[in-house]
Formats: C-alpha cells, sequence, structure tokens
C-alpha cells in the first residue's frame, strides 16, 4: 500500500507506534537478585492492568531457551502443529526487517490493523496505570505482554514462545503453567547479562523449568548438562534430553531449514510437540517410536518450516535478470564462537552448488520440493566474499578465528572481507516502510575489525577467478594495504560495489557470506529481497 490516500493514515499510526516503542529501549544489565531481575516483578502488576493475569493461564503454551537454535527449534514446532490443524501463536525474537516479525499467527506475521489495534490498546491501559512507582514497561516487556495480549484475543489453541534473554528472568518467564519446556544447544553469549561461565548460563536458561512440567533438552556441554539436570531434580522435572532428528524417518523429503544443525533442533522440536499432543489430550497422532517414520504431519511440517536470517540463500533480486545468478548472498546470523563453526559449515556446503533459481527466487519457496533439485547447478567460477558486522559487546577475536579456520578445513577461503557498520540502529524501532539508511556511521569498530581481520588471515595469492585485489573501491570507503579487506561507512555502498563487480565480472559467481549480526542479516534483506 502506498503513502497516499486511505493508507496515509495507516502508515503515520504505525510511525507513531515505532516511536512510542522506541521509546522503551533501555541498556540492558544483568538481571539478577540485586535488581530484581531488571524489575521482573512488575510484570505481573503490568497483567494485571491490561486484565491478562487469568486468561495467560488458559492459554496451552510451548516455552522454549537456549543459546543457538531456539528460533529454529520454534519455527520447526509451530509449523508441525500448524499442519496438524491447530490455530497457532508464534512468539520469537528479534525481528530482522518489521517488528511484526515477532508476532505469528498461523505462521504469517500478524496483519498491520490488528497490530496497531492491540499495540494502541495495551499502550492506552498501560500509560493510565503506570507511576513513578510502577513506570512503563521496557522494551522487550512491552513486546512479551503485546504477545499475551494478541494469542489471548485471538484464542489460538497453541502459544509457542521463544525466550529473549535468559530465561529466569525473561519477560516470558511469567508464565507460570506451561505444557511443555524446551531448551536448545547452550554456548558463549550475552555473558555480561547471564554470566561467564557455561554452569550459570544454564542455570539462568533452566530459569523456565516449572514443578511438575516436562522439560527436553539436547545434548549440552558436560557443565551446562550438570546444571540442568541439578535445577529439575529440585522442582521435580522429568528432563529428557533428545538425540538429531534422524533423517530416514523424513521420507527422503528434506528439512525446510537448511543445515545439518538443523536435525539437533528438528529432534526437540518433535519432541516438543510429541509431548504438547498428549497432555493436551491429542492422543490420535504419535511418533513416539524413534524407529518408525514421522507422521505425515509432522514431515510436511518440518519440510516447510521457514526462517529468515538462518541458513538462507537469497540471490540479488535488484540486479538486471541477466546477472541475478551471479550474486548471491548466504545469510546466517550466527554471533557466538559455537555457531561461528555451524555456520562455515554451512556455507562451505552449500557454495559448493548453486541454489539460486534463473528466475532469482529466494531458496526458501525452492527446500523440501522437487523443483529444487531442477535448479541445483555446479558453478566452477565462484569467488567467496566476507559481509561482517558484530556487536562491541562480542569478542571478534573470538568470532573471525573461528569463521576463518572452520571454512578453511573445507577448502574455502574469502577473497575479500567487508566491514559496514549495521544500519538498524539499538534505540529506534522501524517496520519496512520506516526504514531509513544512516550513512554518516562511525566505523571505528569497522576499522578495529578489519584489523584484526588481517592478523587472521595471512597474505594471500590473488583470486584466480576474479581479480578483486587491486580493484579500486572508491573514496567512500577505506582500503587496506593487501587489498583483502576494506570498511564502508555503510551498507548500501557495499552492496552496490558488489553488484558493480558482479556487472563487470559476468563470468563470476560471487558467493557473499553475511554472518555476525542478525541485525546487518536484515539490513541486507531489506536491500537485496522486492
Amino acid at each position: 500500500m502506498s503513502r497516499d490516500g486511505s493508507g496515509s493514515d495507516k502508515y503515520a499510526m504505525l510511525d507513531e507506534a515505532m516511536e512510542l516503542l522506541s521509546s522503551l529501549i533501555t541498556k540492558r544489565i544483568r538481571a539478577d537478585n540485586s535488581n530484581q531481575g531488571d524489575r521482573f516483578d512488575l510484570l505481573f502488576d503490568y497483567l494485571k492492568m491490561l486484565e491478562l493475569e487469568e486468561p495467560i493461564k488458559q492459554l496451552k503454551i510451548i516455552h522454549v531457551a537456549g543459546t543457538k537454535g531456539k528460533g529454529s527449534t520454534c519455527t520447526f514446532t509451530e509449523s508441525i502443529l500448524r499442519n496438524c490443524g491447530f490455530h497457532t501463536g508464534l512468539f520469537t525474537s528479534p525481528h530482522l526487517i518489521d517488528v511484526r516479525e515477532r508476532f505469528k499467527l498461523d505462521g504469517v506475521d500478524i496483519c498491520e490493523e490488528k497490530f496497531l489495534a492491540y499495540f494502541r490498546w495495551c499502550w492506552d491501559r498501560l500509560k493510565k496505570g503506570t507511576c513513578d512507582d510502577v513506570p512503563m514497561p521496557t522494551y522487550f516487556h512491552f513486546l512479551a505482554l503485546l504477545a499475551f495480549k494478541i494469542f489471548v484475543a485471538e484464542q489460538v489453541d497453541v502459544v509457542i514462545l521463544e525466550v529473549g534473554l535468559g530465561g529466569k528472568y525473561d519477560a516470558t518467564n511469567v508464565v507460570e503453567n506451561p505444557v511443555v519446556c524446551g531448551i536448545a544447544s547452550l554456548g558463549y553469549d550475552h555473558m555480561e547479562i547471564l554470566g561467564d561461565t557455561l554452569g550459570k548460563i544454564a542455570g539462568e536458561k533452566a530459569g523456565i523449568f516449572k514443578s511438575g512440567v516436562p522439560a527436553f533438552t539436547v545434548p549440552q556441554p558436560e557443565e551446562a548438562m550438570r546444571v540442568l539436570e541439578d535445577k529439575a531434580s529440585q522442582l521435580g522435572v522429568s528432563l529428557q534430553v533428545v538425540l538429531p532428528l534422524d533423517p530416514s524417518r523424513m521420507n527422503g523429503v528434506r528439512l525446510g531449514l537448511d543445515g545439518e544443525h538443523q536435525h539437533l533442533n528438528a529432534g526437540l522440536a518433535v519432541a516438543l510437540c510429541s509431548t504438547w499432543l498428549q497432555r493436551t489430550g491429542h492422543v490420535g497422532i504419535s511418533c513416539l517410536n524413534p524407529t518408525t517414520s514421522l507422521p505425515e504431519e509432522f514431515i510436511k511440517g518440518l519440510a516447510n518450516a521457514s526462517l529468515q536470517g538462518r541458513s538462507q540463500i537469497v540471490p540479488d533480486q535488484f540486479l538486471e535478470e541477466e546477472n541475478t545468478r551471479n550474486l548471491v548472498f548466504f545469510l546466517d546470523g550466527a554471533h557466538s564462537p559455537e555457531s561461528m563453526d555451524v555456520c562455515a559449515k554451512w556455507f562451505s556446503l552449500a557454495i559448493k552448488e548453486d541454489y539460486s533459481s534463473p528466475n532469482g527466487l529466494d531458496i526458501d519457496n525452492l527446500k523440501g520440493s522437487q523443483e529444487s533439485s531442477h535448479y541445483r547447478t555446479v558453478r566452477k567460477n565462484s569467488t567467496q566474499i566476507l559481509l561482517f558486522n558484530c556487536m562491541s559487546v562480542r569478542d571478534p577475536k573470538l568470532l573471525l578465528p573461528r569463521l576463518v579456520n572452520a571454512c578453511a578445513s573445507h577448502g574455502v577461503s574469502f577473497n575479500r572481507a567487508l566491514f559496514i557498520p549495521n544500519t538498524s540502529v539499538y534505540h529506534k524501532v522501524g517496520t519496512r516502510n520506516s526504514w531509513e539508511a544512516d550513512a554518516r556511521a562511525d566505523v571505528s569498530w569497522q576499522r578495529t575489525l578489519q584489523r584484526i581481520w588481517e592478523n587472521v588471515v595471512p597474505r594471500r595469492e590473488e583470486a584466480k577467478n576474479a581479480d578483486l585485489s587491486h580493484e579500486v573501491i572508491g573514496t567512500e570507503a577505506e582500503r587496506d594495504a593487501h587489498g583483502s579487506s576494506a570498511v564502508f561507512p555503510s551498507l548500501p555502498l557495499a552492496i552496490n560495489w558488489l553488484r558493480d563487480r558482479a556487472r563487470k565480472h559476468t563470468s563470476t559467481h560471487f558467493q557473499v557470506l553475511v554472518t555476525g549480526s542478525l541485525h546487518l542479516v536484515g539490513d541486507v534483506l531489506r536491500l537485496i529481497k522486492k
């Protein structure tokens, strides 16, 4: 819808809603007993203001925490239960392009009209009920409350809740009686908030366990597993470890989310769905026997699952049609050392096949279907480029070597690395319609990343397939002495530089890995997808 005519009022209301949301953003500090869990207790006051105390107790909830894979697990879980015929509600984070991505009804982002209606309903009541002692909720607290209002009002059959950060003091943990809980893979992330050991991190994640509520997890590092088991024992929780899904149970159908690691997340999702079905009285569908094929509904759900920014392959849809296949982006929001290993393995295997279609279709529309094999062709003349950024709270001295070394173990190296600031900013929420690029970003952090890269990657021979080493990038970007990396002051400049290279080197297939930050992945998707 355009911004003129009848659509102008709606867009004005959306812009206002984004401004109000942005006003709630605060810097996250560690949520612990010293600060009452980042005022976690206030959430119960907010639920009372919104008259949601009793209604959320009626929701049949699946609650999932973890460091890596919780979003994929939730996506698989929602897709399975939707294909079983249930009216689903899914709350995830973060969003990549539009805040409405966080709230899905039956697998689709909530529409703008409903989002605005529920947003205003919640905002007005909270604004009226809050005071100095009980101030307006913080950004994520508000989003979680909004999700509960949406799912209660829409009368969904099942709610899948992805923990935002941690577990014990996460806003989603106001849920007192979920049907089943899950813990995806654990690792080092958000240590400034969750703690600096796997044991401390696991303790925070296990905070979602509820007495008498069954829980599932995947194989974990020994230190983390010991804490999970101790927490489960204290609460009388039946904690079971789930193994990766055996591909043979899919009857030859591929998972909708790419990468070998997704079988681990799929296995957890199958366990969560099976238990939810049993505990809610839907015993007609069973998949407890690990040696038999999954029910048709489960296979269809796993095959049709789709999640932006995780192991996603997208050809540039703004290049001329004849050049579309020359520039393909491989997007994965990996931002921890462990996820860098997984991302590198996926990328290294994926670039050996060209998944882009002649029409520049997103691979997510093809995966799991017979059509995908029609478009799969090997491209010999290719070059790999890294497009990278990470938040300053991450340690690039851990991330970049893990990525480089993991790729090298599969025989893959990057012709050039481009470092750019995210276009999205942490203190402002936007939608697809309100987003604008900021070309005045500070690139001091990107220069730091570049220096680390040059220490990690030894001086290499010039690329055989495309001689980019001596190409002048332009006065708007900084170029190192070796020509193996560059800093761009804005993402659009970097994307345009890549497009120019694709037009100039028409015999070369440019394969661009975008990683280090989900925010970066979202920014890139805005620029390459129509």
